[in-house]
């Protein structure tokens, strides 16, 4: 208990950002704090019975809330989340702790807020679990400047309530075994254990660090720190900086030293403030003094665009992006007014160092004077020269240190000015509350003013002290709420990365709107200018990853628009646009409060800067991706402009109906086909079909209702010429009139014209069809046939109309009721064509009887037939399991994919493969690559994985020695190919695509990627194990209808490895 007062620093982080925990040296007593009172207590419950050097738990005075007496020596301790029981050795005893405690409870919160702070965002060297030997539990350790702080949990953590802290002034760190490692001091040996050899790596780095801190020089830094401006980092504003550039005159602290170690020593010469003290000369550091980081980024930031400068909080790359242009390329620097005269730079040069004005000097240096040019007189030939000569040693000082300094003397066409333009002022309502829905008595009226990248509020337009206020640089998102959503007509909201919502309303449209562009126009920098020009409801910065690296994440505008969200990505020169309408899925994963965006072929993961900002984003894009009205167009549509119900409707019917008696004419339970069209209308994309859990006639009805409820019809305003017309040449004309309906016709004239070619089946012929349809599209009550006769014409003419090509129109329908597929034997060319005619039934077994029989092929012996489902523009193949139906095969083939018939030359060395394995499963190291994700971004090259195939799943690992899968997959769900895509340039030829396709309804997934063997047989052994896999999983047990199917095989894999011998055998 002793050291409850006199270590509050140790676990108190302070507002700076740093822990401001004292080194023990004499020369800094002044910073420590003084300890109020020492002693022994005895706590209830014991932690421990040795009266250690290290305390068992660090409670703040300012998380304490009251201190309490309770008889027999004892008193309580109360905090936020819990209560300490004490007892003293004498009531005496006890009476003065409780006397000294509530008098640091009283002086802590008056002054809570200016020496303590509870948020942990703050600066550290690493922090995260560590297993201490002999305790059962891992406990939350941080490494932080010259201290290491244990802490029981996270929440402790937050909290600020720590067990104890370890001054690493004295202590020693000692690798042990795999993932252990010792930390020795004076008092204690500390054994922790981490998770994994490279976290081990990374704690022992880090404590190492804190270790040469703690043994850190502190003279230099503070004669350094004597002057105000250098206390903040030059660059991020992060209070006490310990390094420097010694050229460049800016001191800067620890994350932004190292990008500039990154820029080389020909642009930015590092040193530490503490540990290179023999480079500091007393010249150096009088330079320091003179300059300041103030003076110093006069020249440096005088043009830093508000949404480019660095914050605490600023990740690695955003400050490697910003110090490469602040100093690099100097795209912030103070021009000088003779930039681009090197004659007259250098005279200038030459007259100012024998003036004691350093400013002006730095200055001139970078914007391209030479240090080193000619002076004209032979005694003194160098502006160095002259410096000496004159005796202005800071001058000749940062003279020397830039000899050999890079400077980018191109003038950078692109390069930033403030926008001084950007004011505006005058009268708005604001509230404090962030509730749902406010009305008027809520708000108050505010004198508002945007000035100089600052947005203020006043009681009125007279007064001259703002209420409050925020810096537009702090704004990380702008929106504009739909009208009468609060108590104003209109209101917009500003998102700060202080977790505040400012909510401001007016009456006056011209007002809102007025306001809304200046403060984007503030505090969106001019790459991003463009999504200005847009009437957006939201607009703001977020954070975005790829599907590759995921642990990066990177800068974006974004802008939505209606149904669609206008990005600038930060690697791009131009807009992208997203359109919500059209995702293949959008889904929010609540572990880690991403946004999903999928496309096809590409993948956005969003992430918002602050959870309020970021629950703002995600509901308005969800909403915006759903179907906003009751028109075609306002309906979430396909690639292919069709809306989703429709082409979903339609695949399942084609799959599934097609021979159905009565389909389109008889009705389905009405129950049903109502939730399921509301289903699709609440959100269509999350609604999947599937056989055995929706049925034919429930899911026609749901279409016919769909076009009896659209606005206006599927024909729109042309309705009327439609009906009116008498000739086919007149409606096709009319065809060409429909813009946003052609695409939804054309797929649907098309199905009702396969529907009709089997009519001797489904009794559902060309007349029939029209009756159904024609009042249906029309929106008609039907007395009369004149919508009916248009539907009919419509298919009859269906190949003129649509200008369907003669070709593949007869390969798919040479004569009335057959359904046609094109099949190639061997190889894919005009001789090896066979057209098969294909029911609903039809196997893939059945399939390649029909074509070998048809070509008179005998099956030899160990001739193993299959059928293959090629892909020819991804490169790859599919041999079909024998008892795959065909016809949904056949509909889902892309226009570059057909089947084809042909032997499978490795099938007798996957069955010696399987017949040698006890259980089907496998594992070991492939090279793995993902299909293009993020928005055409570079997915990289092939990396090594650790693969494990089991019954069940397929999972995906780092590394041999890792522990947990970095990526899981079920069997049943996946797909697998030879070969792939040339242009991937695989390391080997021996190639393998997997397609992973969810069965969740919910959220449909489609994922593919690529796994690279290094050998023939190590590829056949792989696509061996997973066909088995999949076939057992099947539950196919029987025999093959056909009696031939053994002999073929045709991919047979029934049961398992031995059983499928035994078939071979036959």
């Amino acid at each position: 208990m002793g050291s409850i007062s006199g270590s509050q620093n140790s676990i108190y982080l302070p507002n700076t950002g740093h822990v401001s925990a004292p080194p023990p040296r004499e020369d800094l007593d002044s910073t420590s704090v003084p300890v109020i009172k020492v002693g022994w207590l005895d706590k209830n419950p014991p932690q421990g019975c040795v009266r250690d050097v290290y305390s068992k738990r660090i409670i703040p005075t300012v998380s304490i809330t009251g201190v309490v007496n309770v008889g027999e020596q004892k008193f309580e301790v109360v905090t936020h989340n819990r209560t300490f029981l004490f007892r003293a050795e004498s009531d005496l005893e006890r009476s003065e702790w409780v006397t000294v405690l509530k008098s640091c409870v009283g002086v802590s919160h008056a002054r809570t807020s200016l020496d303590m702070t509870f948020n942990p965002c703050v600066s550290y060297e690493m922090k995260g679990y560590l297993e201490l030997r002999g305790l059962r539990s891992k406990l939350y350790t941080v490494v932080c400047a010259d201290k290491v702080f244990l802490y029981k949990n996270t929440e402790d953590y937050r909290l600020g309530i720590g067990i104890t802290s370890i001054d690493m002034n004295v202590g020693n760190v000692k690798e042990v075994d795999r993932r252990a490692f010792d930390l020795t001091t004076a008092y204690r040996i500390f054994s922790f254990v981490a998770d994994t050899d490279q976290l081990k790596g990374q704690w022992v780095e880090a404590m190492r660090n804190s270790v040469a801190e703690a043994l850190s020089n502190y003279e230099v830094a503070e004669r350094i720190w004597m002057e105000p401006s250098n206390q903040m980092c030059a660059d991020c504003s992060a209070a006490k900086p310990e390094w420097a550039a010694i050229n460049l005159a800016v001191v800067f602290c620890k994350r932004c030293a190292g990008e500039h170690r990154g820029l080389g020593q020909s642009i930015s010469k590092v040193r530490s403030l503490k540990m290179d003290k023999k480079v500091w000369t007393d010249d150096l550091i009088q330079l320091f003094l003179a300059l300041g980081n103030e003076r110093a980024n006069q020249f440096w930031a005088a043009n830093v665009p508000p949404s480019e400068a660095l914050t605490l909080n600023s990740s690695s790359e955003e400050r490697r992006r910003f110090i490469t242009a602040k100093y690099r390329e100097g795209k912030y620097r103070r021009y000088h007014p003779l930039f681009g005269n090197q004659r007259e730079l250098n005279n200038a040069l030459c007259i100012n160092v024998q003036s004691s004005d350093v400013c002006e000097t730095l200055a001139l240096v970078f914007c391209g004077a030479d240090v080193s040019c000619d002076t004209g007189d032979p005694e003194l030939p160098s502006p160095i020269a002259l410096a000496q000569h004159h005796g202005q040693n800071l001058q000749l000082e940062l003279l020397m240190q830039n000899r050999n300094t890079e400077v980018k003397v191109a003038i950078d066409r692109v390069h930033y000015m403030a926008p001084p333009s950007v004011t505006h002022n005058g009268f708005l309502f604001k509230t404090a509350s962030m509730s749902v829905r406010l009305c008027l008595i809520e708000f108050s009226r505010r004198w508002c003013v945007l000035n100089d990248g600052n947005f203020s509020y006043y009681e009125s337009d007279k007064n001259a002290t703002p209420n409050g206020g925020l810096k537009m640089k702090e704004i990380v998102c702008l929106a504009v709420s739909p009208p009468e959503t609060h108590g104003y007509d209109h209101t917009f909201e500003l998102y700060s990365d202080a977790e505040r919502l400012y909510l401001f309303g007016t009456d006056n449209p011209e007002t809102m709107h007025e306001w809304v562009k200046s403060i984007a126009k503030s505090f969106i920098p001019a790459a991003a200018e463009d999504l200005l020009l847009k009437d957006f409801e939201r607009i703001g910065r977020l954070r975005y990853k790829d599907r590759l690296n995921r642990e990066m994440s990177r800068l974006g505008w974004f802008c939505l628009v209606g149904s669609n969200l206008h990005i600038r990505l930060e690697e791009h020169t131009a807009d992208e646009t997203i359109d919500l309408q059209k995702l293949l899925e959008l889904s929010i994963q609540p572990e880690n409060e991403v946004l999903v965006l999928v496309e096809r072929g590409r993948t956005l993961y969003i992430e918002g800067e602050r959870k309020l900002d970021f629950l703002g984003w995600a509901a308005a894009i969800q909403r915006n991706a759903g179907s906003s009205g009751d028109t075609l167009s306002q309906q979430q549509l396909t690639e292919a402009d069709i809306p989703v119900i429709v082409e979903r409707c339609i695949h399942f019917t084609t799959q599934y109906g097609l021979t159905s008696e009565g389909i389109y004419r008889k009705s389905g339970v009405n129950s049903k086909v109502a939730a399921l069209l509301e289903e699709f209308r609440r959100d269509a994309r999350c609604v999947w079909l599937k056989e055995g859990e929706h049925q034919v006639d429930d899911v026609s009805n749901v279409l016919k209702r769909f076009f009896r409820g659209i606005e206006e019809g599927l024909f729109g305003l042309e309705a009327h010429s439609w009906l009116s017309a008498t000739e086919i040449n007149s409606r096709y004309k009319h065809v060409l009139l429909l813009k946003s309906t052609d695409a939804t016709l054309r797929a649907l004239v098309n199905h009702l014209y396969c529907v009709q070619r089997f009519a001797d089946l489904n009794q559902m012929n060309l007349h029939n069809l029209a009756i159904v349809f024609g009042p249906t599209l029309f929106q008609a009550d039907g007395k009369d046939y004149s919508a009916g006769r248009v539907i009919e014409d419509l298919i009859q003419h269906y190949v003129t109309i649509f200008d369907v090509c003669l070709h593949v129109f007869r390969k798919m329908f040479p004569g009335s009721g057959d359904f046609i597929c094109t099949v190639y034997l061997e190889e894919k060319k005009e001789t090896a064509e066979q057209h098969v005619k294909i029911p609903a039934t039809m196997t893939a077994a059945e399939l390649t009887f029909e074509i070998l029989d048809r070509r008179k092929i005998s099956v030899k012996e160990k001739d193993y037939w299959c059928c293959f489902e090629v892909n020819e523009k991804e490169e790859m193949e599919r041999p079909l399991h024998y008892q795959e139906k065909v016809l949904p095969i056949f509909h889902s083939l892309g226009t570059d994919s057909h089947l084809l018939v042909k032997k499978h030359f490795s099938m007798e060395t996957m069955l010696v493969y399987l017949a040698s394995k006890v259980e089907v499963s496998k594992h070991g190291m492939m090279k793995f690559r993902e299909e293009r994700s993020l928005l055409g971004l570079s997915t990289g090259s092939f990396n090594d994985r650790y693969f494990i195939l089991t019954s069940t799943s397929l999972r995906l690992y780092k590394e041999v020695r890792s522990n947990r899968p970095e990526r899981e997959w079920p069997v049943k769900c996946l797909k697998v190919y030879h070969g792939m895509k040339k242009k991937l340039r695989p390391p080997t030829c021996w190639g393998l695509t997997v397609v992973y396709e969810s069965e969740k309804q919910e959220k449909q997934e489609r994922q593919q990627w690529y796994l690279c063997c290094d050998t023939q047989n190590e590829m056949r052994e792989w696509f061996a194990t997973f066909m088995s896999i999949q076939v057992s999983l099947r539950g196919s047990h029987q025999r093959p209808l056909i009696s031939r199917c053994a002999a073929v095989l045709l991919l047979s894999f029934i049961g398992g490895s031995h059983q499928f011998l035994r078939c071979a055998a036959v």
